[in-house]
């Protein structure tokens, strides 16, 4: 069996140790039809000011304490959204000052990806984080009714667009917010409203509105439905909303699928800082191995993957099928750290320990409880790790998909457990790096290849 990137061992990856595993790369654009340049929404490819504006100044670094625990949050609501009945937008609106946190978290999390899209007419250059964990795209507004989050640009301003107009109260579309937030929309002066709440009681509120949406300059679509947030709080990074990337009737997938055909794939890179895409339509690489979508209960919006094993070094780890099979899987971009049931990362950690015993051990870092201390290493060897999916789909992990690293002396396993064995299994974005990912929502089914940024 060939386990190979660099030098190879025993199945096992040997490879020098470059600024804390983050391989810096230029900040090039993507050339593919009807895609997006993706970048890390804290890493410095970020750079949204490209028409000289003034805006807010950058938020300070996150700390990796705090990436991770945004990440937990992340989880947990998730984990909450498969197990409870919808809410209401009256319910947001009760959230008062001394329920928020001192600092502003949210669902949405700390490890997520950006692209610049165009808003209204004439466009104007917005940086969204994509979002397949959720189905309404919004963006905040002007006037700022209550709270507004400090972002990277100005605020859209509705009342500057030609092609701008309100969703009324009494159409269908209006009542079909519910099953896009989570939440029943409300009324104010005849124009509907919605609310979506995130983890950590971030929020967004404001007018349900159409607008023209401009994805490239061949990829205009006119009367796009989308938030227009007056009343928002979380911690976005910069960014100026959120782009649904979901199941739903509301998400950008399928109000595109007319052209797209409900066809879209991405690329994260592999570090900060460097780039990957979002493209929509086709042009997938021949290589991709598809697995079927499957259904998870309470979650139709989710993307789910019926996940059937795990290797480590090439070996695979003797877990019985009902793991896996009793909450499901879900593959989901925002998620950092793959979560997994307690019977599947128990002996994955046990068995990375077992390779990686020559190592010092280091503190655990958040909810990651497998770190080791390579300060006197120059290069490290790490076992190859495999995730199996139904349909003989075998997705090798990236080697920057494998460990996340706070230091040098403080350098972790990236997977961890989920507490309860009926809460969903997540297949996170760490463990993505540089595959091509392939959604084919129509054709039920999201396929993976390796290489997919290049």
């Amino acid at each position: 069996m060939i386990c190979s990137y660099l030098i190879i061992f025993n199945c096992m990856y040997l490879y020098p140790l470059i600024n804390n595993y983050m391989i810096l790369y230029a900040c090039a654009g993507n050339a593919k039809k009807s895609s997006l340049k993706v970048v890390h929404k804290h890493g410095p490819c970020f750079k949204p000011y490209s028409n000289g504006e003034k805006a807010a100044s950058p938020s300070p670094s996150v700390s990796h304490a705090e990436i991770l625990r945004q990440d937990q949050s992340r989880v947990k609501s998730i984990h909450s959204r498969l197990s409870k009945n919808s809410g209401s937008l009256d319910e947001i609106r009760q959230s008062d000052d001394a329920t928020l946190p001192a600092k502003d978290g949210s669902v949405v999390g700390a490890g997520n990806y950006i692209v610049t899209v165009g808003i209204g007419t004439p466009k104007k250059d917005l940086s969204l984080i994509f979002d397949t964990g959720s189905d309404l795209t919004w963006t905040q507004c002007e006037p700022c009714v209550k709270y507004c989050y400090e972002q990277k640009e100005p605020k859209f301003d509705p009342t500057v667009s030609q092609s701008y107009s309100n969703v009324s109260c009494s159409s269908t579309i209006c009542t079909s917010l519910q099953s896009a937030t989570g939440n029943s929309p409300a009324c104010a002066s005849s124009t509907c409203l919605y609310g979506i709440q995130y983890g950590d009681s971030s929020f967004s509120i404001g007018f349900f509105g159409k607008e023209t949406l401009t994805l490239t300059p061949r990829d205009v679509f006119p009367n796009f439905l989308f938030g227009c947030g007056q009343n928002n709080r979380g911690l976005f990074g910069g960014a100026a909303g959120l782009m649904g990337l979901g199941r739903d009737p509301i998400s950008l997938v399928s109000q595109t699928a007319t052209k797209y055909k409900k066809l879209f794939s991405y690329c994260l890179p592999s570090s900060a800082s460097s780039t990957g895409h979002l493209t929509f339509g086709p042009g997938a690489s021949k290589s991709v191995q598809f697995t079927p979508l499957s259904s998870i209960s309470g979650g139709s919006s989710f993307y789910g993957l019926e996940m059937i094993g795990i290797s480590v070094g090439g070996q695979k780890l003797s877990i019985a099928a009902s793991v896996f099979t009793t909450a499901g899987t879900i593959i989901d971009s925002g998620t950092v750290i793959t979560r997994l049931p307690p019977d599947a990362y128990t002996p994955l950690r046990t068995a990375f320990r077992q390779f990686m015993s020559k190592y010092p051990t280091a503190p655990a870092l958040s909810l990651l409880d497998t770190c080791y201390d390579f300060s006197k290493y120059s290069t490290v060897t790490l076992p190859q790790i495999s995730l199996f999916f139904s349909g003989g789909v075998e997705v090798s992990v990236d080697k920057t998909g494998i460990m996340y690293a706070s230091n040098i002396s403080q350098v972790c396993l990236a997977f961890a457990g989920n507490s309860d064995p009926t809460d969903v299994s997540i297949f996170g974005n760490t463990q993505q790096h540089t595959l091509e990912v392939v959604y084919d929502v129509a054709g039920g089914k999201v396929g993976f290849a390796a290489g997919g940024c290049s």
